[in-house]
């Protein structure tokens, strides 16, 4: 089986490559990816000499490209991560979010309809539903995005769920809570957090603190969206969550304990930021699918890969600190 993974050298791109190639001795797996600031290709740099991958630098709204793709490599699946991602960016500069985040899925389903690609997942987020004081999403609740990312993602969701709808397109959607883990670039609110620690400097945190996430280690999240792959229905949605709702100052405490020398500074709120994420994942569990980690597990193993892979991410971080603040999802 021969997949295509959009977006492969970014966080949960290069965690989830990982992971099929890991389990899957027969797959495998052409990596698209831009290179933009948060894609690494240092995260695949040790599969490099695997024959069953293969990397290919490029654009996703480069039409001329994906189809020369399609046409050669010919792949059975497509796994499509491929997106700007970060919320605070897209609040300064919107133009990019629309057209890598809609065009480019667009420029996809049009190559999955010509070549008859037996199934795509379309890698989405939780962000898309909004805010939520009580209860829980699930797949059939409105969508309101609250941001110019979750509205670019909120789309493309759209479109996809239309190519089904039309054209009977082989699509599905995962919709995961926020991940955290190995390889996330360091603008992201835990990874920042994180090596802001390791650098003895202050560990920022939105407003008062009291903004809730559920927070989802992204080895279980490639295991879910793997699932998803294997068993998702054609046409539906599936929530991914772990069931670890966390206020972000809980978090900050919890890393504040490994290094009890930092301290955490509270900073002015962003626009529009979204008070509660929470997402029902009755439908993903009757497929079979549970977290492996817990919330403090999963920390502990992340602080310890960011302590012993500093050469990974001091580049990215003194890259990312010259251009504005940015806080976190």
């Amino acid at each position: 089986m021969k997949i295509l993974v959009t977006g492969g050298c970014g966080f949960i791109g290069s965690n989830l490559i990982r992971h099929l190639l890991t389990n899957y001795p027969n797959i495998r797996v052409v990596n698209l990816d831009k290179l933009t600031y948060a894609a690494h290709p240092l995260s695949l740099a040790d599969l490099a000499k695997d024959q069953r991958y293969q990397f290919i630098k490029g654009d996703i709204c480069d039409e001329i490209l994906v189809e020369r793709i399609f046409a050669e490599e010919k792949p059975d699946a497509v796994i499509h991560l491929a997106a700007e991602s970060h919320v605070d960016r897209s609040i300064n500069q919107p133009a990019p979010f629309l057209k890598t985040n809609i065009f480019g899925t667009y420029v996809l389903l049009e190559a999955v309809k010509k070549h008859k690609v037996a199934k795509m997942v379309h890698v989405s987020t939780d962000e898309v539903y909004g805010s939520i004081k009580r209860g829980s999403f699930s797949e059939s609740s409105p969508l309101s995005p609250s941001s110019p990312y979750s509205a670019s993602k909120a789309a493309s969701d759209l479109l996809a769920l239309s190519y089904f709808k039309t054209y009977h397109l082989p699509v599905v959607i995962t919709r995961s809570s926020n991940n955290f883990g190995p390889y996330q670039f360091p603008e992201k609110f835990i990874s920042r957090l994180i090596t802001n620690a390791i650098l003895k400097q202050d560990l920022p945190v939105y407003g008062n603190g009291q903004n809730v996430r559920d927070w989802l280690f992204v080895l279980d999240n490639c295991r879910a969206i793997d699932l998803v792959l294997q068993k998702g229905q054609i046409g539906e949605i599936y929530n991914i969550g772990a069931k670890n709702e966390k206020t972000n100052l809980e978090v900050a405490l919890e890393i504040q304990k490994r290094f009890p020398v930092v301290k955490i500074q509270f900073v002015a709120d962003r626009p529009g930021h979204d008070f509660r994420y929470s997402l029902n994942t009755n439908k993903i569990q009757r497929l079979g699918f549970e977290p492996k980690y817990s919330f403090k597990k999963a920390l502990s193993e992340t602080i310890d890969w960011y302590l012993n892979n500093q050469w990974w991410w001091r580049p990215l971080k003194e890259r990312s600190e010259t251009l504005y603040q940015n806080w976190g999802r």
